[in-house]
């Protein structure tokens, strides 16, 4: 196979056809189980030198997040209300993926697969096998389910998908400096979510690879895949899973010069008009954050609260998942009403 970017392979494996959530009663209450961020000013961007997020000062309005991942359980809720169906579980048509023979035009998505022997890091297409069937209720194939899975995060689910959420749920998608806020919890300019040390107390708080990757993990953390969204410690604002677990899809498009002018203090920054990938400049692309659980210090950084990744609205994974915030009225405001 040759060698191609990451994202080329999963937007030849996963584009499928636009679509829009029915009309449906969203939720009571669009602030619980969501989390009241006071906003204010914080250095964001990478501690590694990421040339694509370099450090600049943000200042934010308040505004809610969701102190978990969107879990298996809420997804279920959303569906069974509107009977969406998500990129994955939608047939790609030939106009949308040209060149690839009629019987391999299949709903599924991308699921990762250990390999059996040793490979190059460079080669990751060892490691990922696209699966007919693998949907967010079957996230290994069609033969898995989500069974007592409900409280772990939902995956399988595209940029499109965690949009049509968030809008039926009165909520949307956050942006990326509201996110990167978020996930510092109060600590400006630290590697980890969590302070300085990758470590508390001997213990690693996040759910993320341990071993040798790809081929063996040896659950340090206890997890192999995902985790329930609350199985770790919440950071400095009450946030569960800012660091591994799952990606978590963001409203921005994705270009590599997206934080503007970083010498000045950008105030509520929604992030570039337009998309641009150097690696891949027809590809429009929406950013992701968090890192997952088959990020490893060895291969992929992207638990750190200041590193970025991006892939196309319509792409799919096993560890992608995402969560919400909301512009409703500060605590304060909703309490005289």
């Amino acid at each position: 196979m040759r060698t191609v970017a990451l994202s080329t392979l999963l937007s030849a494996a996963l584009v499928s056809q636009a679509q829009q959530a029915p009309a449906a009663a969203a939720p009571v209450d669009a602030t619980a189980g969501m989390v009241w961020i006071p906003g204010g000013e914080a250095t964001l961007g990478s501690q590694e030198g990421d040339r694509d997020a370099p450090l600049h000062r943000v200042a934010l309005s308040g505004y809610w997040i969701d102190a978990t991942e969107v879990t298996n359980d809420q997804f279920a809720a959303f569906v069974a209300a509107t009977g969406y169906v998500t990129d994955a579980e939608r047939r790609p048509t030939p106009a949308e993926v040209p060149g690839v023979p009629p019987e391999s035009l299949v709903a599924g998505s991308l699921v990762f697969t250990p390999p059996p022997d040793a490979v190059d890091l460079r080669e990751f297409w060892r490691w990922w096998s696209y699966v007919p069937g693998a949907d967010w209720r079957h996230p290994a194939g069609p033969r898995s389910s989500i069974r007592g899975r409900g409280r772990h995060p939902v995956v399988h689910v595209s940029w499109r998908d965690a949009a049509a959420y968030a809008k039926w749920a009165g909520k949307r998608l956050p942006t990326e400096a509201e996110w990167e806020f978020a996930a510092r919890g109060g600590l400006d300019q630290q590697r980890y979510v969590w302070g300085a040390e990758q470590r508390v107390a001997g213990v690693l708080p996040a759910n993320i690879w341990n071993g040798d990757f790809p081929r063996r993990n040896t659950r340090e953390d206890g997890y192999e895949q995902t985790a329930p969204v609350r199985a770790f410690l919440a950071n400095g604002f009450g946030l569960y899973g800012m660091s591994g677990n799952v990606w978590e899809w963001c409203q921005d498009w994705y270009h590599p010069r997206g934080y503007g002018d970083v010498t000045q203090l950008q105030q509520d920054p929604k992030g570039p008009a337009q998309s641009y990938d150097p690696q891949e400049p027809g590809a429009q692309k929406r950013v992701m954050r968090g890192g997952s659980y088959l990020c490893s210090d060895v291969y992929c950084l992207g638990y750190l609260p200041g590193t970025r990744m991006k892939s196309t609205p319509d792409t799919s994974l096993c560890h992608t998942g995402f969560r919400c915030v909301s512009d409703a009225p500060p605590p304060a405001a909703r309490a005289v009403k």
